[in-house]
């Protein structure tokens, strides 16, 4: 397919309105809440990682920059690998305790553990 008619999001290729605008996405990234404000959610999952175990934060209200900030720093405090993907923040293993002392050292009032 060429990059002319390449389809967007939405899968429109092409229109027969001579008058067609296509409306992109007009939202803008939500302003990041402060920590107090922010009601994330830590959890244990296994699903669809051979069995391995991972750390999710979500909840997380903001933009992906400062997703990104938050992942990384919560990896350096628990010394260990993870992810930040799909406005969830992941970390290598079972780091649930590790997670709660860094969300509340941090000012995360509303995190629960689920």
């Amino acid at each position: 397919m060429s990059k002319k008619n390449k389809p967007d999001q939405f899968g429109f290729v092409f229109s027969t309105n001579p008058d067609f605008q296509f409306e992109g996405d007009s939202q803008e990234a939500a302003a990041t809440l402060p920590n107090e404000q922010q009601p994330l959610k830590v959890k244990l999952d296994t699903k669809h990682r051979g069995g391995k175990a991972v750390t999710l934060v979500t909840g997380f209200v903001g933009t992906p920059e400062d997703l990104e900030t938050f992942g990384k720093q919560m990896k350096n405090f628990c010394g260990t690998g993870g992810a930040v993907k799909d406005g969830e923040a992941m970390v290598q293993g079972d780091q649930r305790e590790k997670v709660m002392q860094f969300l509340q050292k941090q000012g995360y009032k509303k995190a629960k553990r689920i």
